[in-house]
């Protein structure tokens, strides 16, 4: 049965009705979320995007609606005309719980075969069975919510930065691939044959370019794309609030952030950001909270014992000190009563970030700990003394390079937070970290790498440690912080030739191979370049954290799994031979994407 909605205009949303509509009568349109036959009384609940509301057919309906309304099953679409009345029970679960529709006129609009899942708040169906029928999955309440709060985001961006005096200009998809620290998605070039557009990772050259044409203040809600392993907050295509501004520095593109995070917290949380936003440098953020996106819900904090450790006669503690690395340690609230197994799995932890074991004490009045043996009370006292412990508190150490301690013990606090319940879903804390390195040392390159990109700018008063000192180069670059997350991170560029040269180079770059790569670039730089600087904002990233999803795969409408496939269209899929002998490509192999462990789905 399908039925026309020819002659019928719906008049209201479901959910958008309420006490002061009683007497009205509606035109509704939506999905039969569940049907009750009571013999005689035929309640339906009805669905649209607002909500649900109860549909009542009665004795005293006519006899063709009493046998529709017999014959709907779940997710039949509906069309349904009638006056609204009270309910005689009301239910308060229901936003509508106290009307409900008393039809005179229902349309079948169209029919449903069984879902493979029910169309419920927060079901438990299987992710890859949500996935593959993701329009279903799509209908629910919850991810219809999430997909509404990312329209309010977006719209709430649109209008700040237009308020602010920024200009949305969109730049282009295919462009060049140039080295910017992920890989490329390629797209093969027809009439170029041999040559390929990349899809871009960022708008990062094009939004440099535009401060250089005079645009002075650039925003856009940019698509951009990285073929990189995925992860709960990564995805191959994802979605930046992307801006950039004109003869500004790093205050300028910080406050007129924090403006829009006032805004966006208040217009669609109503939620009040407490401004400014606290500040932290990179190496403050590594010190106290092992991370350079530290989570400041709650206070457990890194200390550096390394002068104490440095008078126990404990190998572990002497290799790491003597290999130029450090002891730090973290103290943890009540942890005395964890079990051995619960502090094991704590020293687990920090395997899994190279670290080669935990050292834990408790500094009771009995002491235990795994490493007694080597410490007279006085270590004791003293160890105790410097974390500001108590006696019920337990003391996780680690000795290494400071990288391996650093990764450990903050990836450690987390967990020791969340296994005590320290962190408040609904406690939103923001921060900024500044003054990132410029470089990061890679041990597979065995050179020094961009920490950020090659255009950031260096900190005026290390410009002369440049060639000297490159692990001790700070940049103007800065993160907002969210949580623990990353939500958004940028940089005052280099706008001055010789300087982006100087830092090619120093990045292995020849003069030929930085033309090669960049010379739109450098060429523009010839023509007259204002200071300039900006930020992105992970928007997938940003609506997770505020809807308090578990990844952005519930964020977004059409994700893709680990393998970077989507489980519905089947994409990525082979192509007709015509196609690729029309961009001159031959396939040496063809692995298939489609196997059972390839579909695994990334988690925290």
């Amino acid at each position: 049965m399908s039925e026309s909605i020819i002659g019928l205009k719906r008049s209201s949303m479901c959910a958008d009705l309420s006490e002061a509509d009683v007497g009205k009568k509606v035109t509704l349109m939506g999905w039969c979320h569940k049907c009750r036959d009571l013999g005689g009384l035929t309640f339906i609940t009805l669905r649209d995007r607002t909500g649900e509301i109860q549909l009542v057919i009665t004795p005293e309906s006519s006899e063709e609606i009493r046998n529709k309304a017999a014959s709907v099953r779940s997710e039949y679409v509906l069309a349904a005309v009638g006056d609204v009345q009270l309910r005689s029970a009301p239910n308060d679960k229901m936003k509508t719980g106290k009307i409900e529709i008393a039809v005179e006129d229902l349309r079948i609009i169209s029919e449903s075969e069984t879902p493979p899942f029910y169309i419920e708040e927060d079901d438990t169906a299987n992710e890859q069975l949500r996935l593959k029928y993701r329009y279903l999955d799509l209908r629910r309440p919850n991810m219809q919510r999430n997909l509404m709060l990312r329209h309010k985001i977006a719209k709430c961006a649109r209008d700040y930065y237009d308020e602010q005096g920024f200009v949305e200009i969109e730049t282009p998809m295919l462009g060049k691939s140039t080295p910017e620290g992920a890989r490329d998605y390629l797209v093969p070039s027809r009439v170029k044959q041999g040559s390929f557009f990349a899809l871009p990772q960022s708008p990062q050259l094009y939004k440099q370019l535009l401060m250089l044409a005079g645009y002075d203040r650039y925003i856009q809600i940019a698509k951009c794309f990285r073929d990189e392993d995925l992860r709960a907050d990564r995805q191959p295509e994802f979605t930046q609030v992307d801006l950039e501004m004109s003869f500004v520095d790093c205050d300028d593109v910080m406050n007129v952030t924090e403006g829009f995070l006032v805004k966006v917290f208040k217009d669609v949380m109503n939620i009040d950001i407490e401004t400014p936003i606290r500040r932290i440098t990179w190496q403050e953020a590594m010190d106290r909270y092992g991370s350079d996106k530290p989570d400041l819900r709650f206070d457990i904090e890194l200390k550096d014992i390394s002068e104490i450790a440095s008078k126990i006669d404990f190998m572990v503690f002497k290799g790491a000190l003597e290999a130029g690395g450090s002891v730090r340690a973290v103290c943890i609230p009540g942890g005395a009563k964890f079990s051995r197994k619960e502090i094991d799995a704590l020293g687990e932890v920090c395997k899994t970030y190279k670290a080669k074991g935990m050292a834990w004490l408790v500094p009771s009045d009995e002491p235990r700990g795994s490493f007694l043996k080597f410490l007279t009370p006085e270590n004791i006292a003293e160890i105790k003394d410097a974390m500001g412990a108590a006696s019920e508190d337990l003391i996780c150490i680690i000795a290494d390079k400071n990288k391996v301690v650093y990764d450990s013990l903050g990836a450690l606090r987390i967990e020791a937070a969340k296994k005590l319940g320290l962190i408040d879903p609904k406690d939103f804390k923001l921060c900024w970290v500044t003054e990132f390195p410029m470089f990061e040392y890679s041990e597979e390159e065995g050179r020094y790498m961009a920490m950020h990109h090659p255009f950031t700018c260096p900190m005026d008063e290390d410009l002369d440690m440049l060639e000297s000192d490159q692990g001790k180069v700070r940049s103007k670059a800065y993160d907002i912080v969210l949580n623990g997350c990353e939500l958004g991170g940028g940089s005052i560029r280099i706008h001055d030739r010789a300087l982006q040269m100087r830092i090619f180079k120093l990045l292995g770059f020849t003069e030929a191979s930085a033309q090669e790569q960049f010379g739109f670039l450098l060429d523009a730089f010839k023509f007259g370049v204002p200071p300039h600087g900006g930020l992105a904002f992970g928007l997938d990233r940003m609506v997770m954290l505020m809807a308090g999803a578990a990844s952005i795969r519930e964020v977004i409408a059409f994700p893709k799994v680990q393998n970077s496939s989507d489980l519905m269209t089947e994409a990525p899929s082979p192509v007709a031979d015509k196609q690729l002998e029309e961009l001159a490509i031959a396939v040496a192999t063809t692995a298939s994407s489609n196997e059972d462990d390839d579909l695994n789905l990334v988690t925290d």
